[in-house]
């Protein structure tokens, strides 16, 4: 769902603290931050700036097989997954069957996990309920009620409901309803040829979690699932559209809703969601509902039946027995992002408890876990105060250098001016983790029982979200644990920076300045700059739903981000698969942004005075290559191909060479002449912000 309206991935940081005591003074990479030895000086950096800074590296590193890629980002998800797995293993060896701490929840859900003779010899037993229910569901009112329960059991849906702030009236919240019910990355998988052997595969999953489960006549079934799922994606919206917030923005009434899509029974499917006495909802793919709603009325209950029982599996698979996770294994990570190896147990059982936000597969992000409660624990050991205060002084400076960026703009009109810099005013910038920590008190937790922990969770954590109905939004209110190697611009007006992307290459407290502007410095005017890109421009100072520029500025900047998006759709990182520039291009302007802001940034920095030249290297020229050796990173075929039509970020490559084309700073840093494969006339560089 689009309740954070916007989020980047791929970034590579090590915290300045715990692991790195025995290097204190010393930067993680390289003599000054940027390790020189990974970079390929054989290559000009205007032909291949990526390669130019991490080509060596690029030849050198060889992906882990139980990995769809490998980056400087994953290597820093792998420390946090080692400190994770020790404060895992120290808890559960002195947790009690029922314990009342978070430390002693932590413990006994990871323990629950580990316990793998006691899951094979559970079997299926604990869905047996579940199944059983759904074989007596002989309505078409009694599946909806199922699939209301979506957000607190492995249940699945054909609409997907959550509870974010109502764009329209942002002191409160809202109710929002999306299409659902795909269980494959895109609904181009079901559509295009490209992907007919993976939908193959996919059918083939399908049968084999359904025999699993004694489903009766599993490969029937199994045929008619897929067949569902496939009308379900030809009735969908794209990405792409799903991107505009003001056609995915429908607000109705429980009997307008009734109107347009009739043939569901959404009563019982909101009352089972816990939604029963709401009488507004937010629609997002309107012209989709009444179509999937028909869709669900015609197919027959046997196919509905056999179509909950495999999300069932699906969803649960990861807490089953080895035949379970050796076929989800095969499909979605083998498959479907050309992962070699199954992940060791204890990473599968971290990602599990403290949820997927940092780097795992898609079956452990979903709900049910610990996370906020790991969370608390990780902050208190690998996140210290100063290091708080460091970054808080980054961020007022990279404000500062927007602000300044803002009123220079030679395409801005000063109405407009005016608008965005109140808007930029109003955002409250986190960092490391939540002042208020969540409270799983009545979270009850045993150490032998992982499924009833995953569901025991995931109620928990849907009874937190809907209690917040009807009142005022809590704007302290965090979107990502501080475990999360990620950042993010939300709807509260707010950036945050949880402490699990607060490490080198992108922030090393030890390093050179340039490369910590080049690395967080871009990441924070990325951020910054995403309230007012494409989507983010139509949310004014207090947060509403309101296109608040003028026609002639917004006409100009459609013009230069359709230029923008026609360089990357341009680019193929593999044969055969394009880069999507109308889906990736909020990400591909705030990473143009993002460096530019950093820039000005590093220059306010030196106060006037000249920056002081490194192995040769300009300031200049040091925060490119923070930003480049940031991206740095390779990435199977077929996670490439998962990624380029399902995915609003660019591959890594774009994301470096797409924006250096663009920035005159860059030419003048390098050198770079007409000729040059990356080389741009300056009249057709892109110029946003």
């Amino acid at each position: 769902m689009r309740f954070i309206i916007a989020a980047i991935s791929s970034i590579a940081l090590l915290l300045v603290s715990g692991s790195r005591a025995e290097n204190e003074g010393k930067p993680q990479y390289g003599k000054w931050g940027f390790d020189s030895e990974g970079a390929d000086l054989k290559t000009k950096p205007g032909d291949d700036f990526f390669r130019y800074a991490n080509g060596a590296w690029l030849d050198r590193v060889q992906i882990p097989a139980d990995k769809p890629g490998y980056s400087l980002r994953l290597a820093m998800s792998d420390l946090t997954e080692q400190r994770l797995h020790d404060l895992m293993e120290e808890t559960a060896k002195k947790v009690e069957p029922k314990p009342a701490t978070i430390e002693g929840k932590v413990g006994a859900f990871y323990k629950s996990f580990m316990d793998e003779a006691g899951i094979e010899k559970a079997g299926t037993s604990a869905l047996k309920d579940k199944l059983a229910e759904i074989q007596s569901a002989n309505t078409r009112q009694a599946l909806a009620a199922i699939m209301g329960r979506q957000n607190t059991d492995f249940h699945g849906g054909i609409f997907g409901v959550g509870i974010d702030v109502d764009i329209k009236d942002p002191k409160h919240y809202a109710v929002y309803l999306g299409h659902a019910g795909l269980g494959l990355p895109d609904r181009d998988y079901y559509l295009k040829p490209d992907f007919a052997a993976k939908k193959e595969k996919y059918q083939t999953y399908a049968a084999q979690l359904l025999h699993l489960l004694h489903w009766p006549e599993a490969e029937k079934r199994a045929a008619e699932v897929i067949d569902f799922e496939t009308k379900i994606a030809d009735a969908s919206w794209t990405k792409t559209q799903q991107r505009d917030p003001i056609a995915t923005y429908n607000a109705m009434s429980i009997a307008e809703l009734e109107t347009l899509a009739p043939k569901f029974a959404w009563r019982p499917f909101l009352t089972e969601a816990g939604l029963g006495k709401v009488e507004r909802v937010v629609v997002a793919e309107k012209s989709a509902f009444p179509k999937i709603a028909e869709l669900f009325d015609k197919t027959s209950l046997e196919t509905l039946q056999a179509w909950q029982a495999f999300n069932i599996a699906d969803h649960a698979a990861p807490y089953l027995s080895k035949a379970f996770i050796d076929a989800l294994f095969e499909m979605r990570n083998k498959t479907l992002s050309g992962q070699a190896e199954q992940q060791l147990r204890w990473k599968r059982g971290v990602h599990a408890v403290s949820g997927g936000d940092y780097g795992a597969g898609d079956r452990y992000d979903r709900f049910g876990n610990l996370g906020w409660a790991v969370g608390q624990l990780y902050s208190a050991k690998y996140f210290p105060p100063t290091a708080k205060a460091k970054i808080e002084e980054l961020v007022a400076n990279l404000k500062v250098a927007m602000h300044e960026r803002i009123k220079g703009l030679d395409w801005m009109g000063e109405a407009t001016k005016t608008q965005a810099l109140k808007k930029l005013d109003t955002y409250n910038i986190k960092v490391g983790y939540p002042d208020k920590p969540r409270d799983y008190s009545n979270v009850e937790i045993r150490d032998d029982d992982l499924i009833g922990n995953v569901r025991r969770a995931a109620v928990a954590d849907w009874a937190f979200t809907v209690q917040r109905l009807p009142g005022a939004v809590d704007m302290s209110d965090w979107g990502m644990t501080p475990q999360t190697n990620d950042a993010y611009n939300g709807a509260l007006r707010d950036i945050v920076f949880p402490a699990g992307i607060l490490q080198p290459p992108m922030f090393d407290a030890n390093a050179d300045p340039a490369i910590n502007y080049g690395g967080i410095g871009a990441v924070i005017g990325h951020e910054l700059t995403h309230g007012f890109d494409d989507q983010g421009r139509k949310f004014d100072a207090d947060g509403k739903l309101n296109d608040w520029w003028t026609e002639e500025d917004a006409k100009t900047f459609e013009a230069r981000a359709k230029v923008l998006s026609g360089l990357y759709s341009q680019f193929e990182p593999i044969p055969g698969a394009k880069v999507n520039g109308e889906l990736t291009m909020g990400e591909n302007i705030a990473d143009l942004g993002g460096v530019v802001i950093a820039l000005d940034a590093y220059r306010a920095s030196l106060k006037g005075k000249p920056a002081p030249v490194i192995d040769g290297l300009s300031g200049e020229q040091r925060v490119f290559l923070g930003w480049a050796q940031a991206w740095r990173g390779k990435v199977r075929d077929d996670a490439v191909r998962r990624q380029v039509v399902s995915d609003p970020h660019s591959p890594r490559q774009y994301r470096v060479n797409g924006v250096m084309r663009n920035i005159d700073a860059w030419y003048d840093a390098f050198k770079v002449k007409a000729g040059e494969k990356l080389f741009v006339e300056p009249k057709d560089r892109v110029r946003i912000w």
